[in-house]
């Protein structure tokens, strides 16, 4: 193959026997890069029945042929390997953004592949083609934060360093792995922690070669960052009327305007009018600390700052000196989740602390900061409706030794008060006591502590669960956007769907008439019966199923390019001259520009799906499920039973019928080459993707439909 857009090389690290050996990526090709070649690796190396904190499980840090060449928003690392959050340890992927990815591309390498366990915490320093283990006896124990600084002193200022923190070295199964102290995939930092490896830091000084020019380079860029590219999520209308757009909406991530400031920067910054075409001002369009935080954090806002290659620029620096009086930085970064996952603890609300309007910002940026260091996932915010149902259940109470019990600062909670949250955070990281088992996800968590049925279940009025499976996994971007689109997405992976292919069009602020002709317009859906207006959901369809199984294989992609699905595809566009229509072959653009070779839009989705095939076997064989559809793809109840007096397929709701829901994933399977009853692979469709070898296993496993 040719080494153009790949490196060519993939470093194994086996801490059993601390060896340091080279791969060739050639032989991955066809898996494209990032979530291809982990679950590849997957497959061939670590046997069905493994446990997630086995030595025997591996860790695939991957990246894909367009990161580090300049690509738009394509600074990813995929992470694969089995997570410890489902019943069953399946295999799963979690995704970074920051300079990681980049960094070990410059460094010569398309993966690294970490395997067995070192005998005491060590930390690996990858300069260039120089491979160290360096003992980690000096930052175990410590957080992300010192820990990143200390290696840093020694790998260089310029080295990415992605560690964990007290939580993946407690294995944890709430856990992430972070590089530049904001940007954390979430899941494996315990399996890190298992393998007694504390951190990563590499530091390349090549370069990632492209058979393109650099004027064909710069002219594709130019076409995309003109015509094609949004704000955070690719939204393409702003929040607020403007001169420059047809269309407005206030949930649009384009929150830039006149009279908005980063008000914290020295001195303040005015994001101003930031029109559609206007390339220079991209990185001022999604000014997400108000998004995330509310009105005051203006105030507070030094810059957005954000990940290699990328304009968006969707991570809100914050500088607020009231956090140094709960023992932390005045400092904190981060985006979504990242902040509202603490906000999510606080179960009977925050009040103003210091100033009006404090509730809003202070405990999700104090929550950001004490999760980030200790190194804990929320799991998609989960682990606060985890902590919801036990406490308003009186579970607390009994499960809980009487003297832990009461040594929990309760009144801080009552009151409102984010100091709370220094406390709960500290007990799940370093594994105190009973109530640190809350680290263990939900599945383990309401399996440990016998949660009823209506956790699983109960109707979505806020008592019961947002929880979507009995896998352990919460829903993301599910019935609530696309209907049975993002409800089949839900089901298909082994956590929460990381999916944002459906919800970047959907939430693009595009009037749904406008969304409409964008959806007919990508060439594997051709249909505007592909999508309903929000809340006003229409039943099953074939353009549906087409819509998820397009969605997730972008997805997949994506993640194996490695590009951002947070603003990948480029579905949708900004300009009233394109008819707001984007352009989803870009991708095969830029690959033929990088690699030199001759894709088509198809030929990549093509490949893409081969990778979900795989994931779905994979899965299928983990579990030793003969009915994935029972096994698997199983939704909870609340889904249907919600709004109790409101039929499906009523205005104003978003509730679905339990038959069509079963029709929509015939549907699905259906597009997806799947036996229509199981939802298992068929024997032709794994032929058809080359993935005879594991028809076999699936067959002597008595697996395959």
């Amino acid at each position: 193959m040719s080494n153009y857009g790949w490196t060519g090389k993939i470093l194994r690290v086996n801490l059993s026997n601390e060896s340091v050996s080279i791969d060739d990526t050639s032989k991955y090709k066809e898996y494209i890069g990032g979530m291809g070649i982990g679950y590849k690796i997957m497959a061939d190396e670590v046997p069905v029945g493994t446990k997630a904190y086995d030595p025997e499980n591996k860790l695939v840090f991957a990246a894909g042929p367009l990161t580090g060449a300049g690509i738009p928003m394509s600074s990813r690392t995929n992470i694969t390997g089995l997570s410890p959050t489902n019943p069953s340890n399946l295999v799963a992927d979690s995704h970074m953004g920051g300079n990681f990815a980049a960094m070990m591309k410059f460094a010569g390498y398309d993966a690294i592949i970490v395997e067995g366990k070192a005998s005491s915490p060590v930390w690996l320093n990858i300069q260039d083609d120089e491979v160290t283990l360096e003992s980690a006896n000096n930052v175990w124990g410590t957080g992300i934060y010192n820990t990143t600084a200390v290696i840093n002193s020694i790998a260089g200022k310029e080295a990415s360093v992605a560690a964990i923190g007290q939580a993946g070295e407690n294995m944890v199964n709430l856990s992430v792995i972070m590089n530049g102290t904001s940007h954390s995939a979430g899941g494996h930092g315990g399996v890190m922690g298992s393998k007694n490896l504390k951190a990563i830091a590499i530091k390349g000084t090549g370069s990632v070669e492209m058979a393109g020019t650099g004027k064909e380079w710069e002219e594709l860029n130019k076409y995309m960052l003109e015509e094609l590219v949004g704000a955070n999520n690719n939204h393409v209308v702003p929040s607020t009327p403007q001169p420059w757009a047809e269309y407005h909406n206030e949930r649009s991530r384009w929150t830039a305007r006149e009279d908005l400031y980063w008000g914290a920067a020295e001195p303040p910054i005015e994001t101003g009018i930031c029109a559609a075409g206007d390339i220079n001002r991209i990185g001022y369009r999604t000014d997400k600390a108000i998004f995330d935080l509310g009105p005051l954090a203006e105030k507070y806002t030094v810059r957005m700052g954000g990940c290699q290659s990328c304009p968006i620029r969707c991570h809100s620096q914050i500088k607020m000196p009231q956090l140094k009086e709960y023992g932390v930085s005045e400092y904190a970064e981060n985006t979504c989740v990242g902040y509202s996952g603490p906000n999510g603890v606080m179960i009977k609300g925050s009040k103003d602390q210091f100033e009006e309007g404090d509730a809003r910002i202070l405990p999700r940026v104090l929550g950001s900061q004490l999760t980030d260091d200790y190194g804990v996932w929320c799991n998609y915010g989960m682990i606060g409706d985890d902590f919801k149902y036990a406490y308003n259940n009186g579970i607390l109470k009994e499960v809980l030794p009487a003297d832990e019990y009461n040594s929990i600062p309760w009144d801080l909670l009552e009151a409102g008060d984010p100091a709370f949250l220094v406390d709960f955070y500290r007990r799940i990281a370093l594994k105190e006591g009973e109530f640190s088992k809350l680290g263990m996800g939900t599945y383990w968590v309401a399996k440990e502590w016998n949660y009823g049925d209506d956790f699983w279940d109960g109707a979505e009025d806020g008592t019961g669960s947002k929880i979507w499976s009995r896998l352990g996994f919460p829903r993301h971007h599910s019935s609530e956007t696309a209907g049975q689109v993002g409800a089949t997405l839900n089901c298909m992976f082994n956590r929460d769907a990381q999916c944002h292919t459906h919800v970047n069009l959907t939430g693009s602020g595009l009037p749904i008439e406008v969304q409409k002709k964008v959806i007919a317009d990508v060439y594997a859906i051709g249909s505007e019966d592909a999508l309903d207006a929000p809340n006003d959901y229409t039943p099953a369809n074939e353009a549906k199923a087409k819509f998820a199984k397009w969605s997730i294989i972008r997805n997949v992609l994506h993640d194996s390019l490695t590009l951002c699905n947070w603003m990948w595809p480029m579905t949708a566009s900004p300009l009233k001259e394109r008819n707001y229509i984007g352009d989803t072959a870009i991708e095969a653009k830029f690959m033929n520009l990088v690699t030199g070779e001759d894709y088509t839009e198809e030929e990549l989705d093509f490949a893409a799906e081969r990778i979900f095939q795989l994931h779905r076997a994979l899965t299928t064989m983990q579990m030793g499920s003969k009915n994935m559809r029972e096994d698997h793809d199983d939704i909870c109840g609340w889904v249907f039973d919600k709004d109790p007096d409101v039929e499906a397929f009523t205005a104003g709701t978003n509730k679905l019928d339990r038959d069509d829901m079963k029709l929509a994933m015939t549907m699905f399977y259906k597009e997806m080459g799947w036996d229509e009853e199981t939802g298992i692979p068929t024997q032709a469709t794994l032929d058809k993707f080359g993935l005879n070898d594991i028809a076999d296993k699936m067959s002597s496993m008595g697996l395959l439909a």
